[in-house]
Parts: C-alpha cells; structure tokens; sequence
C-alpha cells in the first residue's frame, strides 16, 4: 500500500463543517415563504499531480481524498497495482487541494504520452480529453463473479439512503456503495460527482484488501459508459445503478463481462447484460 501523508498550512477538509456549507434562504411554499437554513455541499478544485507534473483538475467534495487519488489511479489505468502508488501526499492550497502521487517512471511517461491534462466537472468524465482511443478504454474481461439473488440487491438499495449522511443533509451528492453477498452495506463513498464516489470507493476498497468475489457494486446514478469502464477495469463483475443505462454502457458491459443492472427501485429492477449472475427465485 502507498505511503499516505497530509501537508497543509490549515486543516484538510474532512468533517461535516467542511464537507458542507450552511446558508441562509427563503423556502417558498404554496404561496408562503419563510426564513430558513440550508446545508450546501461543498465542491472545490482538486488537482492530481503525478510525479510532480499536473495531469487533472476535478470538482470534487473535499472528503476521502486519498481513496480518491487511489481509485482514480486504478480506474483509469494509469497504474495496474495499488503496489505502484508509491505515495499519496495531499495539500492545502490557497485555490483548492492538490494531491501529489508518486508512481513508477514508466506509468507516469505513458500518461504524459496521453497527453491528458483536462478540467474534469463533477458531472463529466470526459473533458479535456484529447484522443478518441483514451475516451472508450475497452478493458480485460471481468472474472466469474458472484451469483446473487435479486432480493438481495433490493436489500442492499434499501439499506442505501441511511448510509448517505452527506447527502442526507444536503440532497445534492451521489454514492457508490459495495455490498457483500447478504445485501449488506460495508463500504460507501459520497461526493457531488458520480465518477469521483466510485473512485472513492475503489480506493477505499483496495485499502481494505475488499475481495471481490464476496460482493457488488450499487449506484445512486445512471449507469453512464465510463462507470461502467471504471468498474470493469477494476475487476468488478456486477454493477447496480438505480437509474438508466446508456447503450454504450451497455455495450461495454456485455464486452467486458460485466452484469449491468438498471432502474434498481425498492421491488423491481432491469438486467442489461449477462443474467447469469442474477438469480430471481423466490426474490
């Protein structure tokens, strides 16, 4: 595992004051209104540096920073092991947060080669890239995989809402959740952009030597392409989104052999791709 420290002239965000923001309104309602407070998320800059030189820039929630320098790394292939991230060191700036990575010479020439140095909004994977063949990586199949039965995921959907603090307060974040095969919640990231809760999440889970095999992944997004190329590329062979598929996520999915699962609701859900993993008796 990478070395992790934190340099700063302040405290790295992190608590609920920080993650969060609150704000004086007017709710209008019926005809009425009233003064009132309201808690904000936060989203700052964060900057990812490898080996001292900038790659990306994303809007991200100031919280879970070095799960999110971690999967971000795995999961867009800039390093094949967590055994490269040789550190991670987090910095306060004055703009925003800059986290530094070191990783092998090699990884870092290849993405330089790339030559991705983008801007990313927290609701785009996409900006800044400038080559057809980094937008849709087509990563290695997925393994077997669990087979898990459809109450199972309801279980686990169920259980979701609670395990959201941040977006409970704030109804403006997004998670990823992983669940063992009982529908049980063990892990869950938040963050105001969908693709930064899954890099979270990854990071959280190669930190806590997460077994794969014993699990799944749950989304409170759409299931856009690149979640699904996130997800493949790091291993993971069933994926549950509470909303839409697009039909490039689908096509990626049946490539890599991933199981996509959308419209997840409360009873009912929508198989895309690769079934066998889903057993429906008595679910």
């Amino acid at each position: 595992m990478p070395s992790r420290t934190t340099s700063s002239t302040s405290p790295i965000p992190g608590d609920g004051e920080a993650v969060c923001v609150r704000r004086h309104v007017e709710r209008f309602n019926l005809g009425t209104n009233v003064l009132d407070e309201d808690w904000i998320a936060s989203e700052i800059p964060v900057a990812l540096h490898y080996n001292g030189q900038a790659h990306v820039v994303m809007m991200a929630t100031p919280m879970d920073l070095e799960d999110f320098a971690l999967g971000f790394s795995l999961s867009e292939a800039i390093i094949e092991s967590a055994d490269e991230c040789r550190s991670i060191v987090v910095y306060q700036r004055l703009e925003g947060i800059e986290i530094g990575v070191r990783i092998p010479d090699i990884r870092a020439e290849t993405i330089a080669q790339r030559q991705r140095n983008l801007s990313g909004r927290s609701s785009c994977g996409l900006c800044g890239t400038q080559q057809l063949e980094d937008v849709v990586r087509h990563p290695a199949p997925v393994g077997e995989g669990p087979v898990v039965p459809g109450a199972t995921l309801h279980r686990a959907l169920a259980a979701l809402d609670a395990a959201q603090p941040l977006n409970s307060r704030t109804g403006a974040t997004h998670a990823a959740a992983w669940s063992d095969l009982g529908g049980n919640l063990v892990l869950v990231r938040e963050d105001v952009g969908r693709h930064n809760a899954l890099d979270k999440l990854i990071g959280a889970m190669v930190a806590r030597s997460t077994p794969l095999q014993e699990g799944f992944l749950v989304l409170t997004s759409r299931a856009s392409y690149e979640m699904v190329q996130k997800a493949a590329t790091f291993g993971i062979s069933l994926v549950v989104a509470i909303s839409a598929p697009t039909s490039l996520a689908i096509h990626l999915a049946e490539s890599t052999g991933v199981t996509l699962v959308g419209f997840a609701r409360a009873t009912s859900h929508v198989v895309y791709t690769h079934p066998q993993r889903i057993g429906h008796s008595g679910s």
